[in-house]
């Protein structure tokens, strides 16, 4: 089957598409969009997170025609152009990407955070970034790039 969707704000097709595809499948292989990852495909780590219709979802657990005509946001399209978005830059900033396969979905948890709360507090920030696990860092600096890009969109710094 084809599957229409808007993509980073790009109108794209996918052809080919089984009805059991998740839509991360179709993002990274069909659309060649890798930044997302696939780590557990089963929800639970949250390497996969996308905007789906601006709701942050895992996308392994989306089937893709479930995007048929819908609006898909990945952490490519967080960037404008070359310019890194404030999320992706306070990680960078912050030393807060260390192997880099969780790194997609704890950015777009935290951007998602920071659209809906300007100066979240350490709580909600734990609590935001709770279906993200992380195998490398102690989470410190995941907080620290948090607390910046807050920081940073507040005017603050």
């Amino acid at each position: 089957m084809r599957v229409n969707v808007t993509v980073n704000g790009e109108q794209l097709q996918a052809d080919d598409v089984w009805a059991g595809e998740s839509l991360l499948y179709m993002l990274r292989e069909r659309l060649g969009l890798p930044g997302s990852k696939n780590a557990c495909e089963q929800g639970e780590c949250g390497s996969c997170t996308v905007y789906l219709d601006g709701v942050p979802v895992c996308s392994c657990l989306v089937a893709a025609p479930q995007a048929e005509g819908r609006e898909v946001r990945t952490v490519e399209g967080l960037a404008d152009g070359e310019e890194l978005d404030p999320v992706q830059q306070a990680f960078v900033d912050k030393g807060a990407v260390q192997c880099g396969f969780c790194t997609p979905g704890l950015i777009v948890a935290a951007h998602d955070l920071i659209e809906r709360t300007e100066r979240p507090t350490d709580a909600q920030i734990r609590e935001a970034l709770a279906g993200n696990l992380c195998r490398c860092t102690g989470y410190e600096k995941i907080l620290d790039a948090v607390r910046l890009a807050a920081a940073r969109k507040a005017g603050a710094v």
